[in-house]
């Protein structure tokens, strides 16, 4: 279940600490006593007869797969998990396609609009020892990223904390904030497309839509950013193809978990992003010819 819903169920008064209303920061004690309201399950029972043809099968983008792990190249529009509104994630997906499986999760997460390297675990030691490497950041994640404008420097490492809250309508939003946690980006030019540059952000803390508003607060918004981007420029750009955020995890390091070699998985940047970013550099190209 995600986060934000967990705390729209304590904003709200539906989830009671000995009869009381209680804040998400309260730590439970001793005989204390819970009411947690009843939670519909995000994938419903799939019903007999049903027409509906199935959506692509996730294991056509297996990137890798041996005893311990499952990596797949999640597209964009497909949740890492369900919830909030979503019968079925990834997640979910992989394990209906894999029902031999007897344990399948999650290592990290991607955004919805995300397209890329999604690492699972097929084993709980093989996540355990996943998740180890995550908080002790020896997991590299790079990400390919179009933005606004002309990104001079070759490589600029960004350190600004951020500060994660909720909206009044419970959606979760992050700001750059000097009280905030610690957050690092590396990002790296690969070259100039007409108005635009294609970045690659390197992730050194993994902190909620930290690249996004790094970049946002720079004052290089990411191209169809629907979130923290230029609002007029998407809406044009989402008449010329473009349909969604230009991010995509390229590349993932990391140390196996059972053989325990460095190991490095790349996808291919998304059909739809490799379309457009040969579309505005054909324009450039146009115009300079001109």
């Amino acid at each position: 279940m995600p986060k934000s819903h967990v705390y729209r169920l304590l904003r709200t008064g539906q989830v009671r600490v000995n009869s009381r209303r209680t804040a998400a920061t309260y730590r439970l004690q001793i005989d204390d006593r819970v009411r947690v309201p009843p939670v519909r399950t995000a994938i419903p029972a799939p019903k007999s007869g049903s027409s509906t043809p199935a959506p692509q099968q996730l294991s056509a983008r297996v990137l890798l797969e041996d005893d311990a792990l499952l990596v797949i190249d999640k597209p964009a529009g497909l949740a890492a998990h369900g919830g909030s509104g979503i019968s079925a994630g990834a997640i979910e997906r992989m394990r209906a396609e894999r029902p031999q499986l007897r344990f399948l999760e999650l290592v990290h997460r991607l955004d919805r609009d995300t397209s890329g390297v999604l690492l699972l675990a097929k084993k709980r030691s093989a996540l355990t020892r996943m998740h180890a490497q995550l908080r002790a950041g020896t997991i590299r994640k790079w990400y390919l990223v179009l933005v606004k404008g002309n990104w001079t420097w070759p490589e600029q490492h960004v350190r600004l904390a951020l500060n994660r809250h909720l909206t009044a309508t419970g959606e979760r939003r992050v700001s750059v904030a000097r009280d905030g946690m610690p957050a690092h980006t590396v990002f790296t030019r690969v070259r100039q497309a007409g108005a635009y540059t294609l970045l690659e952000a390197e992730l050194l803390t993994g902190r909620t839509h930290q690249i996004r508003v790094h970049l946002a607060h720079l004052g290089y918004p990411i191209v169809g950013d629907d979130k923290y981007g230029d609002f007029t420029l998407n809406k044009a750009l989402h008449k010329q193809g473009l349909k969604r955020m230009f991010l995509h995890a390229q590349r993932v390091e990391f140390d196996h978990p059972v053989s325990g070699e460095r190991s490095q998985i790349s996808a291919a940047l998304a059909d739809d992003l490799e379309r457009f970013l040969r579309q505005v550099e054909t324009a450039a190209h146009a115009v300079s010819a001109d």
